[in-house]
């Protein structure tokens, strides 16, 4: 089934599925863990629409990559045109928060960087962004300060807060929307801490936002 948006309540989204704007390395503990540099700007790409997945539809990696790794993030929901705004604009422009896994073959991600070509099969891939329903904005206390949490066969991966973000979240949809039109139905993914590591076929995971949202998630 094609992904569509959905709201946590139960009640529809009529904004259509939009490009994932990403940022690379917001985190500095994800930045030391795979011993990258600090970036001295924004770290941006895109996944296209058709690598967004449902929580309720299994995750199915690749069969060209060997290595997919999880990267938990906070996910926006854009609910109005964005070009060159401001934190107050962007703040108004949010219709919903979510989670959503960044999936990235690191075999392919760390040859293609090699040779210094784009990440796109690596990032991009169709299901490479699978997202929970979406909560309206004054469900979650602090975004800012709120908690990340992933599970894998029992064992905790990723547990985080949100403010340990290096650029904040507003500041963040700002700066993309700078380079980059945001389009109501658009997502923004805001970075993942520290505890990315490798899924598997048969994996179970267990996914929670601000502590309060859980979702069920298998690795087909």
């Amino acid at each position: 089934m094609a992904y569509q948006h959905r709201f946590e309540d139960g009640t529809a989204c009529d904004l259509p599925a939009g490009k994932v704007v990403c940022v690379g390395r917001n985190y500095v503990a994800h930045i030391r863990e795979l011993d990258n540099p600090i970036p001295t700007e924004p770290i941006l790409f895109i996944k296209p629409a058709t690598s967004l997945l449902s929580f309720s539809d299994p995750i199915v990696i690749p069969a060209y990559g060997t290595n997919c790794h999880h990267e938990t993030e906070l996910a926006v929901l854009v609910g109005q045109t964005l070009s060159g705004a401001d934190t107050g604009t962007a703040e108004k422009a949010i219709a919903g928060y979510g989670i959503a896994l960044d999936l990235t073959l690191r075999d392919i991600q760390q040859g293609l960087k090699d040779k210094g070509l784009p990440w796109e099969k690596a990032k991009a891939f169709d299901g490479a962004c699978p997202i929970s329903p979406f909560v309206r904005p004054d469900q979650l206390a602090n975004p800012q300060d709120t908690m990340l949490k992933l599970v894998v066969n029992g064992t905790v991966r990723q547990e985080e807060s949100t403010k340990l973000m290096m650029i904040g979240i507003l500041e963040l949809i700002a700066y993309m929307s700078g380079y980059f039109t945001l389009m109501p139905g658009d997502v923004v993914l805001t970075g993942t801490p520290a505890g990315v590591s490798e899924l598997l076929s048969g994996d179970q995971l267990e996914i929670e936002l601000d502590g309060q949202f859980k979702y069920r998630v298998s690795v087909a």
